[in-house]
């Protein structure tokens, strides 16, 4: 039986023009030896993989899919590289693999089929976000996406805000960037004056804002541009 690949957690930029201050030059040296990829689209992996400098053709590189319309019973496939042998880099749209993107059910099959599994450093907007929010970073819970029902995400906000009071921690959320705007004032109508809201936009590039108030100093501002714009939430009535 051959030796096993090496799954590597491979993490990409949030932004292309930041790069150079957020991959670290050993993850991009290990990018270059790779010549499987699991990815989100092969399009723009390929396009990631030209900043990474990689040597190979990119042509020639080995491509599979894993996204969000990838069913379960096609994940053992996926695995078929590793297991004869070569390692596979596991690559998001932006960000680390596995938070908060597909490829965490990948990785759990690897682990049970004895695969090693090497995450790499990189940016995760997430914790980038919870740095930055003056929430409590020593409790904290990420809640992925809110309904985006109104009423249902009027009831999923109190709740966050309620459980954040009662037990002392940060609860960090994301939406899809064309809702950022209705997201925004759910929260500032719908939070208590006093709770800490953050809004952390385009993270590590030149169009970065991260701004955290207590909802009643937002209430007496201009709402931040988010449309279309990659943002992550952060509330804290602790």
């Amino acid at each position: 039986m051959s030796q096993l690949g090496t799954l590597y957690l491979l993490p990409v930029p949030l932004g292309e023009d930041s790069f150079n201050a957020v991959i670290p030059a050993d993850v991009r040296a290990k990018a270059q030896t790779l010549t499987h990829f699991i990815v989100e689209a092969p399009k723009t992996a390929r396009a990631m993989l030209k900043l990474f400098e990689t040597p190979h053709e990119l042509r020639s590189l080995s491509m599979h899919e894993l996204n969000e319309h990838t069913k379960d019973d096609e994940l053992a496939a996926l695995l078929a590289p590793l297991l004869a042998g070569h390692d596979v880099g596991l690559m998001s749209e932006a960000g680390c693999p596995g938070v908060a993107d597909p490829g965490a059910n990948l990785i759990r099959l690897a682990h049970s089929r004895q695969i090693r599994v090497a995450p790499l450093v990189g940016p995760s907007s997430i914790l980038l976000a919870l740095m930055a929010s003056g929430a409590n970073g020593q409790k904290f819970r990420f809640n992925g996406y809110l309904p985006s029902e109104p009423a249902a995400r009027i009831d999923a906000i109190r709740k966050l805000e309620n459980d954040s009071r009662q037990n002392h921690q940060a609860e960090i959320f994301i939406e899809t960037p064309y809702r950022n705007g209705a997201l925004f004032e759910s929260l500032t109508n719908t939070l208590k004056a006093q709770t800490l809201l953050t809004v952390a936009r385009d993270l590590t590039t030149a169009d970065e804002l991260t701004a955290s108030y207590p909802v009643s100093q937002w209430k007496h501002q201009s709402p931040p541009d988010l449309h279309k714009r990659p943002t992550v939430f952060v509330i804290y009535a602790g």
